[in-house]
């Protein structure tokens, strides 16, 4: 598909067909989601009416054609479902035009007349450009039409148009990570008011995946109460993580007033340097008794609460369980359980010649032990043969980054602007 600029004013009642030719509605609006920063938000797809005038959502990723008297769809097969906006989503004709907006630099506020989107090279379509106005007086000449850039206006984005409430919906379908890229954009604040009302679970997975200046920060919002509440429900590896990098005062307190269970294996990692695998581990993973079923250890990894790297593998001790265990005996990777009837006992299809983690192993002998046995998650075990814990390559790749990884990855589109070609020019939609 050629790149292309498409006024989306042009678009609504063209036809839309699919790939055989066959007609299936015409176009009512496109829906784009909405973003907390100034960068174009993502075009996701149209509002398609067809014949018996139910209006459906078409995903942009099925246009393979945008034509001035047709749009092309790679496929004739399409939901039949009614289309239901989201909390984060504008519909760009019933909403975006005839919007007031202030340019950024000089002040001066204008109406949105018409949209622009255009296609970026990972086939993404967004929001590039406004067509804009300026408000007219009864007696004065109708104020010239100017083609701006999104990212010169302000008005638009999510915060502008969504109170707090409207936050907290629209993170509901969030994962935490995004969460913590959104809330870092938002205004200060803004971005307390949010933290405020955001439970404690929820408010720890985002914790988790914060830049550890940003932890910082929002730690200081909370009193040291919740900020304690919080570090209970975080795992232990990231509050590790946390008070580490807190003044040792600051950090005791805040262990002080956690529960006695919940801090008593935060302290147990905070013994070890942060870039050891005693350090990385987390001292949860999933342990069963060598008298424990296939059955049970899948029921196990199928709890939804356990990171995919975690139930990778159960690791089987003996008793106690809970870590430091009794002798470590092997592992059971999830694809031989997979393999193996529910009855068999786990203690019959252990790996037991993996090698094992020292605690005190460093990062760089960590990452080969990855890259040697091609895992996703590793034992740790001490000189007298006890599971300490499990480290996962995902904490791995979080210290062999950059510190500062976290603050500078972010969904970045492509801007084609300069060799895309004005197929469909602005349409006057809105008288101002």
């Amino acid at each position: 598909m050629a790149a292309t600029r498409v006024f989306v004013a042009r678009l609504v009642g063209i036809a839309v067909y699919g790939p055989d030719g066959e007609r299936i509605g015409k176009v009512r609006d496109v829906v784009a989601t909405l973003r907390v920063d100034a960068n174009p938000p993502r075009v996701l797809g149209l509002v398609v009416e067809v014949a018996t005038r139910r209006r459906i959502f078409v995903p942009m990723l099925r246009v393979t054609g945008v034509d001035p008297g047709a749009i092309t769809l790679a496929t004739g097969s399409v939901s039949l479902r009614r289309f239901t906006q989201r909390r984060n989503e504008i519909l760009v004709v019933g909403q975006l035009l005839d919007a007031p907006v202030r340019i950024a630099e000089t002040g001066e506020e204008v109406l949105v007349v018409d949209a622009a989107i255009e296609p970026t090279r990972t086939r993404d379509w967004v929001v590039e450009r406004l067509a804009v106005r300026a408000r007219r007086s009864r007696l004065a000449r109708r104020p010239e039409l100017r083609v701006v850039s999104w990212r010169t206006v302000t008005g638009l984005s999510l915060t502008d148009r969504q109170g707090t409430d409207g936050l907290l919906a629209v993170f509901e379908t969030m994962r935490a990570a995004d969460i913590a890229g959104t809330l870092t954009a938002l205004p200060a604040k803004r971005r307390h008011e949010v933290v405020d009302a955001l439970d404690d679970e929820r408010l720890a997975d985002v914790f988790e995946e914060l830049s550890e200046t940003d932890q910082r920060a929002l730690l200081r919002h909370l009193s040291r109460e919740r900020a304690a509440d919080v570090l209970e429900a975080m795992a232990p590896d990231d509050a590790a993580d946390l008070l580490g990098e807190l003044p040792d005062p600051e950090a005791t307190v805040l262990l002080e007033l956690m529960e006695p269970e919940e801090s008593e294996p935060v302290r147990r990692l905070l013994r070890y340097s942060s870039d050891t695998a005693g350090g990385l581990m987390t001292p949860e993973p999933v342990i069963l008794r060598p008298d424990a079923t296939v059955a049970e250890a899948l029921a196990r990894i199928r709890n939804p609460d356990i990171p995919p790297a975690l139930a990778s593998m159960v690791f089987v001790c003996r008793p106690p369980t809970g870590t430091p265990t009794g002798r470590y005996l092997g592992c059971a990777h999830a694809q031989r359980l997979l393999r193996e009837a529910p009855f068999e006992l786990v203690a019959g299809v252990l790996d037991k010649e993996l090698e094992t983690l020292a605690p005190d192993e460093r990062l760089a002998g960590i990452a080969r032990y990855f890259a040697a046995y091609n895992l996703v998650a590793g034992p740790v075990v001490d000189t007298a043969g006890h599971l300490l814990g499990a480290v996962t390559v995902d904490d791995v790749l979080d210290h062999l980054l950059p510190a500062n990884w976290r603050d500078r990855f972010a969904d970045e589109h492509d801007n084609p602007a300069d060799q895309a070609t004005v197929r469909m020019a602005p349409t006057e939609v809105a008288d101002a």
